[in-house]
C-alpha cells in the first residue's frame, strides 16, 4: 500500500496510476486517510495530468462502490435514467420521468440542487408543497414497483467519496476535469441500479460546457466509461445559448412542466424532452425506431396518461397533487414587472443570452451564490419571446415575478444586457447538434 504522496506524485509527475492506488484513494477520501490537502493536490494533479480511459473507468466503479449500491432485481420494467449536465430553464426532469413510466419505463432518478446560475431537479420539485426527496431505501422501492419512477436527492450511504471531491473540487479550481466530471456523474448514476443511461450533454452560453468541441469530449468520454461498465449509453449534444422553454425559476418551471404534460409545452421544451425519452425507449428495449418512439409518446400525452403519471408521482413523495389543476396553490411572487421591447421601429429577437438570465434569476432569489444560499420558489421569469420572434414597439418580452424590491433593478439590468434585437430575420441555431452512441 502506498503512502498518499507517493500517489499524488506519481501523477503529479504524469504517470499512470494502477487500479489498486485508485481504490485506495478513494477509500482514504471516505475514511480521511487522505487528508483534504492531500486529496486536492492529487485532483490538481489531474486536472494538470489527466487520466486514462482505463483511469477514469476505475475511479467511476470506485466512487460508485463508496457506498451503497442499489440493486433492483424486483423490478421487471427497463430501469432507464437521464443526466442533463445542466441549463437554464431545463425542467426536462419533471416532463420526462413521467413520461417514461406512462410508456413501459422504470426511472429510478437521483437528482441534485442548484448552484450558480443553473436551477435544480430538487429545487424545483420542492417548490410542490409537501414534496419530499428524501426517501428510505424502502420506500424508494416499494415506489419504483408501484408507479415505476422516484426522483429523490444523494442519500448519505450512496456514493459518499463524490460528496467529498465535488466540495473540494469546487473550492479548488479543480472542476474543468473531464476525468473528474465523468467519474461524479456516472458515480452516482450508476448507483441507482439503472440497466441503461441517457445523456443531455449541452454547450453554449448557460452550459457548463461553452462550446461544441468541450460538449462532445465529455459525451464521448461519458458514453465509453458508462458503457465499459455494462451499461448502454446514448448522449445528445443540445444547445444551451438561450432559456429552454420560456420559463426560468422554480415553482414557474413546474408551472410550465405540467402545461407540457398536458400537451401545450413551448415547442423547444417538446423537442428535447421526447428526443431524450425516445433513446430511453430505444435503449430499454421498447421501441426500435425513434418513430415508433414519437408515436407512443404523443398518445401518452393526448390520453392523459404521462399526466397521470405525474399526478402519482407528486402523490406518492407527499406532494400536494392539488397543484396540477391549480396553479396557484404553487409558491407565488407578489409581485410582477413586464419587461417590454424599447425599440422605435419593428424588429425581432437575435439573442436570449442564457447565462445571463440565469444569473438574473439567481439575483431575484431563483439559485444559489453557494450552497448554504436559501431559494425563493417563486421567483423568476416568463418570456413571450425567444430568438428569431418578430416584436414590435411596446410588446411584451418577459414578465418579471419577484418579491425582493430591492433585487429587482439588478436582474433587471443583467435581463435587459441578454436580449439582443436585430432589424432584420434571425436565424435560429439548430437546437439539437448531434447523437453519440457507444456502438
Amino acid at each position: 500500500m502506498d503512502i498518499p504522496q507517493e500517489i499524488i506524485a506519481i501523477k503529479r509527475d504524469g504517470g499512470c496510476l494502477s487500479r489498486a492506488q485508485i481504490e485506495q484513494f478513494v477509500a482514504g477520501v471516505v475514511s480521511g486517510a487522505f487528508r483534504d490537502y492531500q486529496t486536492s493536490a492529487l485532483l490538481m494533479a489531474i486536472v494538470l495530468q489527466g487520466m486514462s480511459h482505463e483511469e477514469t473507468a476505475w475511479l467511476t466503479e470506485a466512487m460508485m462502490r463508496s457506498g451503497r449500491v442499489v440493486e433492483l432485481p424486483e423490478i421487471k420494467r427497463p430501469k432507464v435514467d437521464k443526466h442533463s449536465t445542466g441549463g437554464v430553464g431545463d425542467k426536462v426532469s419533471l416532463i420526462l420521468a413521467p413520461l417514461a413510466a406512462s410508456v413501459g419505463l422504470c426511472v429510478p432518478m437521483m437528482s441534485g440542487r442548484g448552484l450558480g446560475h443553473t436551477g435544480g431537479t430538487l429545487d424545483k420539485l420542492e417548490s410542490i408543497p409537501g414534496f419530499q426527496v428524501d426517501l428510505s431505501d424502502a420506500a424508494y422501492r416499494a415506489q419504483l414497483g408501484s408507479i415505476h419512477q422516484a426522483m429523490i436527492g444523494q442519500s448519505a450511504d450512496m456514493v459518499p467519496a463524490d460528496r467529498t471531491l465535488y466540495a473540494l473540487r469546487d473550492v479548488t479550481a479543480t472542476v474543468e476535469s473531464i476525468p473528474l466530471i465523468c467519474a461524479s456523474i456516472l458515480s452516482k448514476k450508476l448507483a441507482e441500479g439503472i440497466d441503461a443511461l441517457v445523456l443531455d450533454v449541452k454547450c453554449g452560453r448557460g452550459a457548463f460546457m461553452k462550446t461544441e468541441a468541450e460538449a462532445r469530449a465529455l459525451a464521448q468520454a461519458l458514453v465509453k466509461i458508462s458503457a465499459g461498465v455494462g451499461k448502454p449509453t446514448t448522449a445528445l449534444l443540445t444547445r444551451m445559448d438561450q432559456p429552454l422553454g420560456n420559463a426560468v425559476g422554480n415553482a414557474l418551471e413546474v408551472i410550465e412542466a405540467i402545461d407540457c404534460l398536458k400537451g401545450d409545452g413551448p415547442p423547444d421544451l417538446m423537442r428535447v424532452s421526447y428526443a431524450l425519452v425516445a433513446e430511453m425507449l430505444r435503449l430499454g428495449g421498447i421501441c426500435e425506431t425513434r418513430e415508433q418512439a414519437q408515436t407512443l409518446m404523443e398518445s401518452a400525452i393526448q390520453s392523459g396518461a404521462a399526466l397521470q403519471a405525474f399526478r402519482e408521482l407528486v402523490t406518492a413523495q407527499g406532494g400536494d397533487v392539488r397543484v396540477v389543476d391549480d396553479s396557484l396553490r404553487l409558491p407565488a411572487a407578489e409581485h410582477c414587472f413586464e419587461l417590454r421591447y424599447d425599440g422605435t421601429e419593428p424588429g425581432y429577437v437575435a439573442e436570449v443570452d442564457a447565462l445571463l438570465v440565469g444569473e438574473a434569476a439567481r439575483l431575484l432569489g431563483a439559485g444559489r451564490a453557494h450552497a448554504e444560499a436559501r431559494i425563493d420558489p417563486a421567483v423568476g421569469f416568463v418570456f413571450s419571446k425567444k430568438v428569431g420572434d418578430a416584436v414590435e414597439p411596446g410588446e411584451l418580452i418577459c414578465r418579471v415575478h419577484y418579491n425582493a424590491s430591492e433585487s429587482l433593478e439588478a436582474a433587471l439590468n443583467r435581463l435587459r444586457a441578454a436580449l439582443t434585437y436585430s432589424t432584420r430575420p434571425v436565424t435560429i441555431p439548430e437546437l439539437m447538434i448531434d447523437r453519440i452512441t457507444g456502438a
